[in-house]
């Protein structure tokens, strides 16, 4: 009984003795083959030659300075909280007098760490963070040979003073323009002296 109508018929073909030498198909695969040689490259010499990345490529992860060189992490753990893959873990601790100057809040991230070989670079990181202190770059994960080479610490996250990583790109014109409106203490350095005294912070 035929259950459907996409039945097919398969035809048993006797080959020829020139099809038992599979020299017709050899010869094919090897024009096919040749051709190949008269087109571009399909390849690049990586590192030496690259190609374009767009803007918002989610690559090599890094955590942000503020604009007096300071640590914009406070380490509230909600990038650890959004991460699908657990990939970060870190380290919270409290900042001591004269170090206003290294971190930004008076709490901040002794250690932080991100699992390369489990993150899946969906950037969920950087979307849950409240102070704009995570961001996933352009920049290539490096190959390594050892697992344990793959946990980045804050060594290899953390922007260098003087050479800073531009992640503007990342931002959508929303957020520019909302960082503009007077009044907002999104990017304020913390104070204490303006609890002291009574203000607002």
């Amino acid at each position: 009984m035929q259950l459907t109508n996409r039945s097919k018929v398969v035809s048993n073909k006797v080959q020829t003795a020139m099809e038992q030498l599979y020299l017709p198909g050899i010869l094919k695969g090897m024009l096919i083959t040749g051709s190949h040689l008269f087109k571009r490259r399909a390849t690049v010499k990586y590192p030496e030659e690259t190609r374009p990345v767009a803007a918002v490529y989610r690559g090599w992860h890094v955590l942000k300075r503020d604009e007096n060189g300071a640590e914009r992490c406070t380490a509230c753990g909600l990038c650890a909280v959004a991460c699908p893959a657990e990939a970060i873990t870190m380290e919270s601790a409290e900042r001591k007098k004269g170090e206003e100057g290294l971190y930004r809040e008076e709490k901040y991230a002794k250690v932080y760490e991100i699992n390369m070989l489990r993150c899946i670079f969906c950037g969920l990181c950087e979307e849950a963070c409240p102070k704009e202190a995570i961001f996933l770059t352009d920049r290539l994960v490096d190959t390594e040979y050892e697992r344990e080479d793959f946990v980045y610490g804050k060594s290899k996250l953390t922007e260098k003073v003087d050479k800073r990583i531009d992640v503007s790109k990342r931002q959508t014109l929303e957020v520019a323009e909302f960082k503009k409106l007077p009044g907002l203490k999104h990017n304020e350095m913390w104070d204490s002296k303006k609890i002291d005294k009574g203000h607002k912070h």
